[in-house]
């Protein structure tokens, strides 16, 4: 089992420390640094930094979303990333939803999975550099001819030839055709929630996966002898994604806890949060269903249930360390 370090998006302000403690990681033998982006920080550029004051760590996003960027904008920066640390890039993509898509970047949420399948096919065709890009499709066309073209636009090839023509594209997904899709044409799947105790939820649609597929999975792992207490912040974290990423009827993240079981609690958690109860909503997630995606409790307990994510087909855990100790202590823990 391998570890990464995710560090997310940004709130209000950058993080602090988070230099030191990457580089700190990297001496621990943790394998992956993760950025994220939602409406603020952008994931590439924490990496960019990053790649400046570490040596070997992969630097990875998680996810970078594909309504903000055109197919080729991303590859520009894939590259660029890629060349600045001597090949180190994953890059993770992913579709958000439509909340986001609509209310920030202002792009139409439709046909998710085409579009995903078309911009990785346009990735993987500028990562190659084999022939100037050419391609039709029904979200993206190169050169592009649709309404209000000038007509002048002529197939291109990437200037800067990729230090890297496989760089690495994982997805993050949640759907099952989503899943199946990305273990089809991706290298690595980046879940939301998994439950190594409810392998059944994805173990069909993962099972064409290639032998290199790699399965990242964020979570929290909280050392501390209160069990239900070190529960809470994943029940916050919960209460949000559940309750306020997404709109009632449209939110992948309560679909995803249905399917996982929690049918009920999904919806209820949903209601009281969209009502403005959210002290009610976080009360009301399943302490059983916080306990199965992380890893909370002594330090024993934790090594003890890390074998059930050993046995599934996760190979990486990325957690969310923000301070030295901790780092330290969950390294240890998981790493030996």
């Amino acid at each position: 089992m391998k570890l990464g370090l995710i560090w997310g998006y940004w709130s209000a302000q950058p993080p602090t420390d988070w230099v030191p403690l990457t580089q700190e990681a990297e001496k621990l033998g943790v394998d992956t640094v993760w950025t994220s982006e939602s409406w603020g920080s952008d994931a590439f550029s924490p990496l960019a930094h990053l790649a400046a004051v570490t040596e070997k760590i992969r630097l990875g996003t998680s996810v970078v979303q594909i309504a903000a960027r055109t197919p080729t904008a991303c590859a520009m920066h894939a590259v660029t990333l890629d060349h600045l640390s001597s090949g180190r890039l994953i890059l993770g993509i992913g579709v958000s939803g439509p909340q986001v898509v609509e209310g920030w970047y202002g792009q139409p949420f439709k046909r998710p999975l085409a579009r995903t399948r078309e911009y990785v096919e346009i990735l993987r065709s500028a990562f190659a550099r084999e022939d100037y890009l050419s391609y039709e499709g029904e979200f993206f066309q190169h050169p592009y001819k649709g309404p209000g073209s000038t007509e002048l636009g002529k197939p291109l090839k990437i200037m800067t030839h990729p230090l890297r023509s496989d760089i690495p594209i994982f997805i993050g997904a949640e759907g099952p055709k989503n899943v199946a899709q990305t273990c089809e044409i991706a290298d690595g799947w980046l879940p939301l929630y998994y439950s190594p105790y409810r392998q059944d939820v994805y173990s069909e649609v993962i099972s064409n996966r290639k032998d290199t597929f790699e399965i990242p999975l964020n979570m929290i792992v909280n050392v501390t002898d209160d069990i239900e207490t070190g529960l809470l912040p994943i029940k916050m974290s919960i209460a949000l994604y559940i309750g306020g990423m997404g709109a009632k009827g449209k939110n992948f993240h309560t679909e995803l806890m249905s399917r996982m079981g929690f049918e009920a609690e999904a919806k209820l958690i949903q209601e009281l949060f969209l009502e403005g109860k959210r002290e009610e909503a976080i009360a009301s997630v399943p302490s059983d269903f916080c306990d199965e995606i992380s890893l909370v409790g002594s330090a024993d307990r934790i090594r003890d249930r890390l074998q059930a994510f050993e046995d599934s087909p996760v190979t990486m855990l990325n957690i969310s360390a923000r301070s030295l100790d901790e780092l330290r202590e969950i390294s240890e823990i998981i790493l030996g």
